[in-house]
C-alpha cells in the first residue's frame, strides 16, 4: 500500500515541530535565570531557538532527501531537465520568513518593553547620580596623602576643592566628575539611554541603589544610602535594584549574564539598569565591553543573598569602612609611594597591583 505524499508530509510536519518544541524548551544554553527578567528574556530566546531548529531541521532534511533522491547515477550522463523557475515556491519561501521575522521582532519589542527598556522619557526625567555616593575609596584615602598631619581627621569636603594639591595618581581613580577631561567635556552629566522600571513599576523609586563606577580594570560599587564602597555586589532577594553607571576612563559594559541583562558603562554618562533577583547564589559581573589589555580579568563578584544575610553583610561593611578611615588617618605615607599606600585598601576590593600600577601611570 502506497501512503500518498500528503499523509508524508503531514507526518513530517508533525514530527519536526515536535522536535523543535521539545529541542527549544530544552537546548541547556543559557545558565540559571536569577531574576525576574532573565524569564522574560529567555521566553524569547526559547521561541528562537524553536523556530530555528524547525527551518534547521527542515532546511537540511530536504538537501539530504534531494542529495539523495536525485544523485546522478552510474552511466547517466544526460543532463537534468531544465527547470525555469516556480512563483508559488519562491513566493512561499519569501513570505514565511517574512512572518517569522516580524512575528519575532513584534515579540522582542514586547519583552523589551516589559523589562522596562523602553521608556522615551527616562532620559530627561531620570535622576543625576549624587557624587558623593559616587566617590571611591580613593577620596579619602587621597587626604591623607597631602600634607594632613598624622593622627589629624582630615576635611572631606576640602578635599575636593584642594584637588590640585593632592596626588596626581589618586585623582586618577576618583569619578568621573572629578577628572579633568570628562569634567568640562561637552555632555557630561546628562543621561544615556536606560534600561528602567517594568511597567508597573514606572515613576516609582527603586527598593535598592547602587551606583557603579568601571575603570581599567575593576568595578567599584557605592551604597548612597549608607555610604559603603566596596569591590563586590551584595543584592537581597525579591528587592528590585537599580545600578546607576559611569566609567572613569573608557567604555564598559555591565553584564551578569544570570541576570539577561546588559548595559554600557560610558564615560562622562550616566545609564541604569534596573532588576529584581529572585535566586540566591554568587554570580559574575562581567565587562562585556573591550576596554584594555587586561580587559578579560575586569570581573567583580556579585551576591544574590537573604534580606537577613545582606542586613549582616552591610554591618559588617559600615563597621569595616571606620576602621579603614581610622587606620588610613593614623598612617603617615610621607615614605610611601601612592602604590604601596593604597594596596592594603585595594587588596580588599580584589584590584591586582599590576591594575592599580597601570591606573597610576
Amino acid at each position: 500500500m502506497k501512503i500518498p505524499s500528503s499523509i508524508w508530509t503531514l507526518l513530517i510536519g508533525i514530527v519536526l515541530t515536535l522536535a523543535s518544541l521539545w529541542y527549544g524548551q530544552n537546548h541547556g544554553l543559557l545558565p540559571v535565570a536569577a531574576t525576574d527578567e532573565a524569564v522574560l528574556v529567555d521566553g524569547l530566546f526559547n521561541a528562537m531557538m524553536i523556530v530555528s531548529t524547525g527551518i534547521f531541521l527542515l532546511v537540511e532534511g530536504i538537501l539530504i532527501y534531494s542529495a539523495f533522491k536525485y544523485r546522478r547515477r552510474a552511466g547517466d550522463d544526460e543532463d537534468g531537465p531544465p527547470v525555469e523557475g516556480n512563483i508559488p515556491l519562491e513566493i512561499l519561501w519569501t513570505a514565511i520568513p517574512a512572518i517569522i521575522v516580524i512575528g519575532i521582532s513584534v515579540y522582542s519589542f514586547d519583552v523589551y518593553n516589559e523589562i522596562g527598556g523602553f521608556d522615551p522619557h527616562a532620559i530627561h526625567e531620570a535622576p543625576m547620580m549624587n557624587q558623593e555616593s559616587m566617590a571611591m575609596p580613593g577620596s579619602a584615602i587621597a587626604a591623607t596623602l597631602s600634607d594632613t598631619p598624622p593622627g589629624t581627621e582630615p576635611n572631606l569636603n576640602q578635599e575636593k576643592s584642594d584637588e590640585a594639591m593632592q596626588d596626581p595618581a589618586t585623582a586618577e581613580v576618583r569619578n568621573a566628575d572629578q577628572i579633568p577631561q570628562l569634567r568640562n567635556a561637552p555632555g557630561v552629566g546628562s543621561v544615556a539611554p536606560t534600561i528602567g522600571g517594568t511597567p508597573d513599576k514606572a515613576g516609582k523609586p527603586a527598593q535598592l541603589q547602587v551606583n557603579v563606577t568601571g575603570l581599567q580594570y575593576a568595578w567599584i560599587f557605592t551604597y548612597p544610602e549608607t555610604g559603603i564602597t566596596t569591590g563586590e555586589m551584595h543584592v537581597p532577594i525579591g528587592r528590585e535594584v537599580e545600578i546607576n553607571m559611569t566609567a572613569n576612563d573608557v567604555i564598559h559594559a555591565f553584564w551578569v549574564p544570570e541576570f539577561r541583562l546588559k548595559q554600557d558603562a560610558i564615560p562622562g554618562r550616566q545609564s541604569e539598569i534596573r532588576f529584581t533577583p529572585q535566586k540566591a547564589g554568587d554570580y559574575v559581573l562581567i565587562c562585556a565591553e573591550l576596554c584594555g589589555p587586561y580587559h578579560g580579568a575586569m570581573r567583580a563578584p556579585v551576591v544574590v543573598e537573604s534580606e537577613e544575610a545582606f542586613a549582616k553583610w552591610m554591618q559588617e561593611q559600615l563597621v569595616a569602612s571606620k576602621e579603614t578611615l581610622n587606620q588610613a588617618v593614623a598612617v603617615n605615607p610621607a615614605n610611601l609611594s601612592p602604590n604601596e599606600f593604597l594596596a592594603p585598601y585595594t587588596k580588599d576590593m580584589g584590584i591586582k597591583p599590576e591594575i592599580l600600577h597601570q591606573v597610576h601611570h
